[in-house]
């Protein structure tokens, strides 16, 4: 069963899965909630969302009590992580997957969120979506581009991944199709033993300030010594700005593998003010150097 569309009078439901809320995040936070209310939608707080109980953010129980409830009340339509942080896995073992499974809806984050929306995914086959984190929706800068393309794919089954034919590099050629898996790379790399690749389009980001050129050729192959690369239909890179390209790092792991799969790169996921939401779980074709989702994600 699919997630629900959203529509204009819906609740969206915000939880803390990573660090702790700091003061200078409140005004970022305070106004992603007035633009989401000047759209037309309610929001709600999980009620462990500002607190602090380890000293580096709230339990694992608290965390995982407010993923639960989100997902438990039926008025909340899609539930979005407010920031990213370090330790999102730690609620793992306190999901109620069953739960979460009958009760499909929106999910919604990046960076450290891509480790339990990933996990929710491969454990219920909920669709998942990596895109902005609700804070981040406060980007006048950009003219809200990152919240302006998350409500987009929120409201339609909208099948387009980038804008501008000039966003696609092709790094090596061919097609492929098969559903979209991926996030942050070091995420995916701790992940390597949860995710089902077989045929799967992977997507990659990674945030340099945290993972230098030498840490991303670790995670890569890590991903390697583990077979991720020959199980895999494609790859879609995604934004990083270290001083050695993305591109070369994972061209560089793989030489010699004889690898028979296309590879692209854009510029618009990850770690970056003007993000697109890409889907987990959805069917993708790469075809002509360009990737588009090939089936609907929402009802």
């Amino acid at each position: 069963m699919l997630a629900s569309k959203l529509k204009i009078g819906d609740t969206i439901g915000v939880l803390c899965p990573s660090d702790r809320i700091n003061d200078d995040d409140i005004p970022e936070i305070k106004e992603s909630e007035r633009l989401l209310k000047e759209r037309g939608y309610n929001v709600v707080f999980g009620k462990n969302v500002y607190k602090n109980t380890t000293g580096y953010g709230a339990s694992a129980k608290e965390k995982a009590e407010d993923i639960n409830y989100m997902y438990a009340n039926k008025n909340i339509k899609a539930i979005m992580s407010v920031k990213g942080g370090f330790n999102s896995n730690s609620v793992f073992e306190y999901l109620d997957l069953e739960l979460i499974k009958e009760n499909n809806k929106i999910i919604c984050g990046y960076s450290d969120s891509t480790s339990y929306i990933n996990y929710i995914h491969s454990k219920t086959g909920n669709i998942g979506f990596i895109g902005p984190n609700f804070k981040s929706l406060n980007s006048p800068d950009t003219n809200y581009y990152s919240l302006n393309e998350m409500l987009k794919r929120f409201e339609n089954n909208y099948y387009d991944l980038a804008t501008d034919e000039n966003e696609f590099r092709v790094i090596k050629d061919g097609q492929a199709e098969g559903k979209l898996i991926g996030g942050n790379l070091s995420l995916i790399t701790e992940l390597v033993d949860e995710i089902d690749f077989k045929n799967k389009i992977l997507f990659l980001e990674e945030f340099n300030f945290e993972s230098p050129s030498g840490m991303v050729s670790n995670y890569l192959y890590k991903l390697r010594q583990k077979g991720v690369f020959k199980r895999i239909s494609g790859i879609w890179l995604g934004n990083y700005e270290g001083d050695i390209s993305i591109e070369k790092i994972l061209l560089d792991t793989i030489e010699d593998m004889n690898l028979n799969i296309p590879i692209i790169k854009t510029d618009n996921f990850g770690h970056i003010e003007r993000k697109i939401t890409v889907p987990l779980g959805v069917k993708a074709k790469i075809s002509n150097g360009k990737i588009s989702l090939i089936e609907n994600y929402l009802n």
